[in-house]
């Protein structure tokens, strides 16, 4: 297993420099990336595509090293928030077809179509504003229509369809080459008929757009959850997320037969700086929200809640230690945490600290800090900061030449 272990930081000249950096670093395991597609493939069969979705610097697992890699293993699209985020991923080499879900923004229609990304349009204006730019560059240029079945947040109100398609087809340099969809709660088996709902609704939205004469390549809807537990919504191309990332456990929440066993793609890690005893009823960090009951032994571990360990953690998580779990204690600070290791035979300066991910048989899921955290595990991994590097590893190839440069954006 091969391991990139230094990153490229730009200084203020502009020149890249490799230089030794502070102990913590994630670990994002290209290998569990693949595996996990592989999986969604197997799952839809092979007449239905894959969109990966790659948005939020890939859920923080950092988009660049991760599409280089579903790309090798053949994925069909990438799916990003952000024309921001497609451009990124066209500089890095990226070439195949990249849908920008949240569409654009005023004055990036030209950008689009420079770089070959798709919009998700949903307004009349926007619609115009790139059949100008597509006008102006002489192409006809693809878009994907979205349709509000009932997430209520963008996309065209499925019984305004009709009016909008007819509106639409009056643009000559615009193609509809897809139809979308959102699920609201597709991972929730007692909302199943919202969900049969929201699918009539598309259909009827389909049928709309063909009735004014657009005639679509693409039908994709499902996401993460409903890829899983709705066959019906596959369409002819999915859209997973999450599961990519290994992060599954608070998605598919439903019991199912023959799910896959998702392997998480992040493991976070650092390094015990510094160790001391302290003695009975003496108190730790700011606050003094921690008082030993014994003699204890104090690790410091360079992480805090700026790189993204959660400060409701305090004195509530538990990271990985030489094969032992170690609680987190006192207050989470800015830059550092500090555990109890006294229950930790042999425990060094330098041992390995696993916050997140997992060492030997031990893990610390993303899910399960997401419960203490009162959150989901999607903004467990998107909030590692872009301080905490990005080390891509995978097996027999020089992880080196598939990541160059990156470092995560949390």
């Amino acid at each position: 297993m091969k391991v990139k272990n230094q990153t490229q930081q730009t200084d203020t000249d502009g020149d890249a420099e490799t230089f030794a950096r502070r102990p913590t670093w994630a670990e994002i395991d290209l290998d569990a990336l693949a595996a996990n597609f592989r999986a969604v493939r197997r799952t839809v069969g092979g007449e239905v595509g894959v969109m990966a979705v790659v948005k939020a610097d890939a859920y923080g697992h950092g988009a660049v090293g991760c599409a280089r890699r579903l790309a090798a293993e053949g994925v069909d699209w990438f799916g990003v928030a952000l024309p921001e985020e497609g451009i990124e991923l066209r500089r890095a080499g990226v070439a195949q077809p990249i849908l920008c879900l949240e569409g654009f923004w005023e004055g990036q229609a030209g950008a689009l179509i420079q770089h070959r990304l798709t919009p998700v349009v949903y307004r009349r204006d926007t619609a115009e504003a790139f059949d100008r730019a597509a006008r102006e560059a002489g192409v006809v240029a693809d878009v994907h229509v979205k349709i509000d079945t009932g997430m209520g947040r963008l996309g065209v109100r499925h019984e305004g369809a009709a009016e909008f398609a007819r509106e639409i087809k009056n643009f000559a340099n615009l193609r509809v080459d897809g139809l979308m969809t959102h699920f609201a709660s597709a991972d929730d088996a007692g909302r199943d008929s919202f969900t049969a709902e929201q699918l009539a609704r598309f259909r009827e939205a389909r049928e709309a757009f063909r009735a004014a004469g657009h005639a679509p390549t693409f039908f994709d809807l499902a996401n993460s959850a409903a890829t899983f537990a709705h066959p019906a919504t596959h369409g002819n191309m999915v859209r997973p997320g999450g599961v990519l990332y290994g992060l599954w456990r608070d998605v598919l929440q439903r019991p199912q037969d023959g799910l896959p066993e998702f392997r998480p793609v992040m493991n976070v890690r650092s390094q015990i700086i510094l160790l001391k005893w302290i003695g009975a009823g003496e108190m730790l960090g700011y606050g003094c929200t921690f008082a030993a009951t014994r003699p204890t032994l104090v690790a410091t571990v360079p992480i805090g809640y700026h790189d993204g360990y959660a400060r409701p953690l305090s004195n509530s998580g538990r990271v990985i230690v030489r094969g032992r779990f170690a609680p987190v204690v006192g207050r989470i600070s800015m830059d550092m945490t500090l555990l109890d290791v006294t229950g930790v035979p042999g425990v060094e300066r330098g041992d390995q600290v696993t916050l997140i991910g997992a060492d030997g048989h031990l893990s610390v899921p993303a899910e399960d800090i997401a419960k203490i955290v009162g959150t989901i595990s999607y903004e467990i991994t998107c909030g590692i900061s872009a301080r905490v590097p990005r080390r891509f590893k995978e097996e027999g190839e020089d992880s080196k030449k598939k990541g160059e440069g990156e470092k995560g954006k949390g």
